[in-house]
């Protein structure tokens, strides 16, 4: 008799859920998961994981697809992490440094089953290369793709930028500069956009030569305002592509003795703790929320259902976090 079957014996629980015990589910009652284990221990079992994968046709593993880390990232990371973890997926990362070779090498293992599914932070492959693996196993986007090909539980930010907006119109502020990430990126062009036809609405002056690109670090944020404090006028407010710009440029502001909010307004995206420990306005970005909803597709295809009613994900929205800076 295996020791699989010896602990089926022992415990007098099924082949599933001793199963389940070793997959680390959380769908046990700790009675059960603490008898199993009590056994396994006994036994000394430890189990095989490719004759696991064999007989369930799941490794329980998920591939998180990425160029870089970063404090964004890492939000992401963190609560996609803790929740497959709690339905006994393990978490593999595919740090690519933007390298399009590196990046395939992900979705070549989801194509040879090493991994159960994939989530793409960051990548640099057209979606359309990328779309042709889907048929190999779940593959969902927290990167916007800008079309049907792989799902996407990215955010259209021009909807977090036009409460900004209407934010800072509300408080006299009408000459407004814009930080902008990549200048290539669908954020970027929505925030654009957004930023125009709202002006556009309201008869208020585009500000096309306030804009700067590029824009992602404190130091960046720095060097954005000192340029734009060379100009003649003076921005009355400033959006920003993160938090992290927005403290450069409260911190480039105090420097030359810049007054926030009279002389210049400021506005982050995203709601880090960095921006609520310096009072930064800012957009909460539900980063983690997004996080969930990519494991909830991801479920649903690998379980065949949808999540219980109690860790049904929380609709997404952007919200404004009125703080000093304005």
């Amino acid at each position: 008799m295996s020791k699989f079957d010896e602990i089926i014996r022992l415990s007098g629980y099924s082949r599933a859920t001793v199963s389940r015990v070793i997959n680390h589910s959380r769908h046990v009652s700790p009675e059960a998961r603490e008898k199993i284990t009590d056994i396994m221990n006994q036994l000394n079992y430890v189990p095989n994981r490719n004759a696991v994968s064999l007989s369930t046709g799941q490794t329980h593993q998920i591939g998180i697809v990425m160029a870089s880390t970063s404090e964004i990232v890492l939000s992401f990371l963190n609560q996609f992490v803790d929740i497959a973890m709690d339905y006994g997926f393990q978490t593999i990362i595919y740090t690519t440094r933007g390298d399009k070779e590196n990046e395939l090498r992900a979705f070549e293992d989801l194509r040879s089953k090493r991994v159960d599914g994939l989530v793409i932070v960051t990548c640099v492959n057209e979606p359309r290369l990328l779309k042709a693996y889907c048929e190999y196993g779940p593959i969902v986007s927290w990167q916007r793709m800008g079309s049907d090909e792989i799902p996407s539980v990215a955010m259209d930010q021009a909807e977090g930028y036009r409460l900004a907006l209407e934010h800072l119109i509300s408080r006299g502020y009408t000459r407004i500069a814009n930080l902008f990430g990549r200048v290539e990126s669908l954020n970027t062009q929505s925030r654009r956009e957004a930023y125009e036809q709202f002006m556009q609405e309201h008869h208020l002056p585009v500000r096309t030569d306030w804009y700067r690109y590029s824009v992602f670090t404190p130091t960046d944020g720095e060097q954005a305002l000192r340029q734009l404090a060379a100009d003649a006028e003076l921005p009355q407010a400033v959006l920003c592509a993160n938090d992290y710009v927005a403290i450069g440029i409260q911190s480039e502001a105090n420097k030359q003795g810049i007054s926030i909010p009279d002389q210049l307004a400021i506005v982050g995206f995203d709601n880090t703790e960095l921006a609520d420990t310096l009072g930064i306005t800012t957009i909460h970005n539900p980063i983690a929320e997004q996080a969930t909803h990519a494991f909830c597709r991801l479920w649903a295809v690998l379980n065949k259902q949808q999540m219980e009613s109690l860790l049904q994900p929380e609709p997404l929205k952007y919200k404004l976090i009125a703080r000093q800076t304005t």
